[in-house]
Protein backbone atom coordinates (compact mmCIF):
# COMPACT_ATOMS: atom_id res chain seq x y z
CA UNK A 1 0.00 0.00 0.00
CA UNK A 2 1.53 3.43 -1.36
CA UNK A 3 2.25 5.82 2.08
CA UNK A 4 -0.25 8.62 2.54
CA UNK A 5 0.46 11.96 2.36
CA UNK A 6 -3.34 13.48 3.61
CA UNK A 7 -1.97 15.48 6.28
CA UNK A 8 1.28 16.83 5.20
CA UNK A 9 2.29 15.31 8.97
CA UNK A 10 5.16 12.48 8.09
CA UNK A 11 4.25 11.02 11.50
CA UNK A 12 0.36 11.23 11.02
CA UNK A 13 0.28 10.11 7.91
CA UNK A 14 2.18 7.10 8.40
CA UNK A 15 -0.55 5.90 10.80
CA UNK A 16 -3.13 6.56 8.42
CA UNK A 17 -1.16 4.57 6.04
CA UNK A 18 -1.01 1.12 8.18
CA UNK A 19 -3.74 1.74 10.54
CA UNK A 20 -7.01 1.13 8.57
CA UNK A 21 -9.57 2.34 12.34
CA UNK A 22 -6.76 5.63 12.16
CA UNK A 23 -8.08 6.41 8.45
CA UNK A 24 -11.52 5.55 9.49
CA UNK A 25 -11.41 8.02 12.19
CA UNK A 26 -9.40 10.59 10.56
CA UNK A 27 -12.50 10.58 8.36
CA UNK A 28 -15.05 10.86 10.48
CA UNK A 29 -12.74 13.66 11.95
CA UNK A 30 -13.26 15.76 8.57
CA UNK A 31 -16.56 18.11 9.54
CA UNK A 32 -16.47 21.68 10.25
CA UNK A 33 -13.02 21.50 10.52
CA UNK A 34 -9.74 21.62 8.41
CA UNK A 35 -8.38 18.43 6.20
CA UNK A 36 -5.57 18.17 7.45
CA UNK A 37 -6.40 18.62 11.37
CA UNK A 38 -9.22 16.01 10.85
CA UNK A 39 -6.96 13.60 9.05
CA UNK A 40 -3.93 14.51 11.92
CA UNK A 41 -6.62 13.89 14.73
CA UNK A 42 -5.75 9.82 14.85
CA UNK A 43 -1.93 10.09 15.35
CA UNK A 44 -2.84 12.69 18.22
CA UNK A 45 -5.68 10.54 19.94
CA UNK A 46 -2.80 7.55 19.81
CA UNK A 47 -0.21 9.56 21.37
CA UNK A 48 -2.57 10.54 24.18
CA UNK A 49 -3.56 6.46 24.24
CA UNK A 50 -0.37 6.07 24.71
CA UNK A 51 -0.51 3.64 21.81
CA UNK A 52 1.61 2.97 17.91
CA UNK A 53 -2.20 1.39 16.41
CA UNK A 54 -5.70 2.66 17.68
CA UNK A 55 -7.83 -0.56 19.01
CA UNK A 56 -11.62 -0.19 18.75
CA UNK A 57 -12.48 -2.36 21.38
CA UNK A 58 -10.46 -0.16 23.73
CA UNK A 59 -12.07 2.98 22.49
CA UNK A 60 -15.50 1.29 22.55
CA UNK A 61 -14.84 -0.13 26.20
CA UNK A 62 -13.30 3.29 27.94
CA UNK A 63 -15.04 5.28 29.98
CA UNK A 64 -16.56 8.27 28.23
CA UNK A 65 -15.08 10.67 30.43
CA UNK A 66 -12.06 9.33 29.63
CA UNK A 67 -12.75 9.49 26.05
CA UNK A 68 -13.82 12.69 26.38
CA UNK A 69 -10.38 13.89 28.24
CA UNK A 70 -8.31 12.59 25.27
CA UNK A 71 -9.96 14.12 22.73
CA UNK A 72 -9.49 17.78 24.77
CA UNK A 73 -5.99 18.84 24.11
CA UNK A 74 -4.59 21.41 24.18
CA UNK A 75 -4.71 20.80 21.27
CA UNK A 76 -8.13 19.74 21.00
CA UNK A 77 -8.04 16.41 18.79
CA UNK A 78 -11.43 18.23 16.76
CA UNK A 79 -12.93 21.34 16.75
CA UNK A 80 -15.63 19.78 18.78
CA UNK A 81 -13.86 17.54 20.90
CA UNK A 82 -17.13 16.48 23.69
CA UNK A 83 -19.26 15.29 20.72
CA UNK A 84 -16.52 13.98 17.88
CA UNK A 85 -15.15 12.18 21.40
CA UNK A 86 -19.07 10.30 21.83
CA UNK A 87 -19.45 9.51 17.61
CA UNK A 88 -15.80 8.17 18.05
CA UNK A 89 -17.03 5.47 20.55
CA UNK A 90 -20.36 5.31 18.58
CA UNK A 91 -18.07 4.19 16.23
CA UNK A 92 -15.98 1.83 17.33
CA UNK A 93 -18.39 0.31 19.57
CA UNK A 94 -20.35 -0.67 15.71
CA UNK A 95 -17.03 -1.99 14.72
CA UNK A 96 -16.98 -4.47 17.87
CA UNK A 97 -20.71 -5.70 17.55
CA UNK A 98 -20.52 -5.87 13.75
CA UNK A 99 -17.14 -6.27 12.66
CA UNK A 100 -15.16 -7.93 15.50
CA UNK A 101 -13.57 -4.45 16.43
CA UNK A 102 -11.24 -4.67 12.94
CA UNK A 103 -12.16 -1.51 10.50
CA UNK A 104 -10.70 -3.40 7.86
CA UNK A 105 -13.49 -5.81 7.89
CA UNK A 106 -15.85 -2.78 6.60
CA UNK A 107 -13.92 -3.40 3.20
CA UNK A 108 -12.81 -6.87 3.61
CA UNK A 109 -15.35 -9.10 1.93
CA UNK A 110 -17.72 -6.33 0.50
CA UNK A 111 -19.42 -7.81 -2.54
CA UNK A 112 -19.35 -4.33 -4.39
CA UNK A 113 -19.23 -0.80 -4.44
CA UNK A 114 -22.76 -0.61 -3.48
CA UNK A 115 -22.56 -2.66 -0.49
CA UNK A 116 -19.48 -0.74 0.73
CA UNK A 117 -21.02 2.23 0.43
CA UNK A 118 -24.19 0.86 2.42
CA UNK A 119 -21.88 -0.66 5.37
CA UNK A 120 -19.81 3.34 5.52
CA UNK A 121 -23.29 4.87 5.40
CA UNK A 122 -24.51 3.16 8.12
CA UNK A 123 -21.94 4.34 10.85
CA UNK A 124 -22.40 7.11 13.13
CA UNK A 125 -21.47 10.15 11.50
CA UNK A 126 -21.46 9.33 7.86
CA UNK A 127 -23.51 10.76 5.69
CA UNK A 128 -24.19 9.91 2.07
CA UNK A 129 -21.37 12.55 0.91
CA UNK A 130 -19.06 11.24 3.87
CA UNK A 131 -19.43 7.64 2.79
CA UNK A 132 -18.74 8.53 -0.87
CA UNK A 133 -15.97 10.23 -0.04
CA UNK A 134 -14.48 7.26 2.05
CA UNK A 135 -15.23 5.00 -0.57
CA UNK A 136 -13.40 6.94 -2.88
CA UNK A 137 -10.41 7.49 -0.84
CA UNK A 138 -10.07 3.37 -0.14
CA UNK A 139 -10.71 2.97 -3.48
CA UNK A 140 -7.92 5.71 -4.84
CA UNK A 141 -5.35 5.27 -2.00
CA UNK A 142 -5.89 1.80 -0.35
CA UNK A 143 -6.28 -0.08 -2.80
CA UNK A 144 -9.71 -0.90 -1.71
CA UNK A 145 -11.81 -1.78 -5.59
CA UNK A 146 -14.59 -3.98 -5.44
CA UNK A 147 -16.20 -4.01 -8.91
CA UNK A 148 -18.34 -0.75 -9.15
CA UNK A 149 -16.55 1.05 -6.49
CA UNK A 150 -15.91 3.94 -8.64
CA UNK A 151 -20.02 4.36 -9.40
CA UNK A 152 -21.14 3.85 -5.94
CA UNK A 153 -18.00 7.09 -4.74
CA UNK A 154 -20.51 9.24 -7.63
CA UNK A 155 -17.99 12.19 -8.58
CA UNK A 156 -15.48 11.74 -5.70
CA UNK A 157 -14.86 8.11 -7.76
CA UNK A 158 -14.06 10.20 -10.81
CA UNK A 159 -10.42 9.54 -12.14
CA UNK A 160 -8.35 13.14 -12.09
CA UNK A 161 -10.92 14.75 -9.97
CA UNK A 162 -9.88 17.46 -7.32
CA UNK A 163 -12.69 17.28 -4.91
CA UNK A 164 -11.97 15.53 -1.66
CA UNK A 165 -9.22 14.23 0.81
CA UNK A 166 -9.40 10.57 -1.76
CA UNK A 167 -7.71 13.50 -4.31
CA UNK A 168 -4.69 14.67 -1.91
CA UNK A 169 -1.30 12.95 -2.80
CA UNK A 170 0.48 15.40 -1.88
CA UNK A 171 1.08 19.35 -1.24
CA UNK A 172 -0.05 20.78 -4.80
CA UNK A 173 -2.92 18.34 -5.20
CA UNK A 174 -3.96 19.72 -1.71
CA UNK A 175 -4.24 23.06 -2.91
CA UNK A 176 -6.73 22.19 -5.97
CA UNK A 177 -8.77 20.32 -3.57
CA UNK A 178 -9.01 23.36 -1.81
CA UNK A 179 -9.18 25.55 -4.44
CA UNK A 180 -12.38 23.58 -5.42
CA UNK A 181 -13.84 23.33 -2.38
CA UNK A 182 -13.70 26.84 -1.82
CA UNK A 183 -15.30 27.76 -5.69
CA UNK A 184 -18.12 25.18 -4.82
CA UNK A 185 -18.56 27.47 -1.65
CA UNK A 186 -18.84 30.60 -3.85
CA UNK A 187 -21.48 28.98 -6.34
CA UNK A 188 -23.84 27.77 -3.64
CA UNK A 189 -23.54 31.17 -2.16
CA UNK A 190 -24.17 33.07 -5.50
CA UNK A 191 -26.93 30.35 -6.48
CA UNK A 192 -28.37 31.39 -3.18
CA UNK A 193 -28.44 34.90 -3.21
CA UNK A 194 -29.97 34.91 -6.36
Amino acid sequence: MPPLTLTQDPRADELLSRDPLGLLLGMLFDQQFPMERAFAGPRLLADRMGVETLSAAQLADADPEQVAAWFQGPPAVHRYPGSMAGRAQAVCRLLVERYDGRAEALWADAADGKALLKRVAELPGFGAQKAKIFVALLGKQYGITPPGWREAAGEYGEEGSRRSVADITGPESLAEVRRTKQEKKQAAKAAAGS
